[in-house]
């Protein structure tokens, strides 16, 4: 009777072995599920800029609209009859008190 019982706990050590620290253990599956989480939640971020992208994309493909507003504010264009202005910002003077720098 003493080496079913002897038996028996070795069997629990080796199942309670496995549940805890060998493959498919509890904190792997834990890690796993995080894991999980992290991966779904870069794929939503992926999928919401490649649907921003797809939609610049259509919106390039269907009129110029698009074009003639990329190439305003990319590459500095202007349309015809229309007249560029550049505005400078004055420099910068020090101040009274303090002497002019030589240049």
């Amino acid at each position: 009777m003493k080496w079913i019982i002897a038996l028996l706990a070795v069997l629990l050590l080796l199942l309670q072995y496995r549940l805890w620290l060998g493959d498919g253990s509890i904190p792997e599956v834990l890690h796993l599920q995080n894991e999980k989480e992290a991966v779904a939640e870069e794929r939503a971020q992926l999928d919401e800029r490649n649907a921003a992208l797809n939609a610049e994309v259509q919106d390039l493909k269907g009129g110029l609209g698009a074009i003639e507003e990329r190439a305003r504010s990319e590459l500095g264009m202007i349309g015809k009859d229309e007249t560029f202005y550049q505005f400078v910002q004055p420099k910068k003077t020090p101040p009274a008190d303090e002497p002019a720098q030589a240049r």
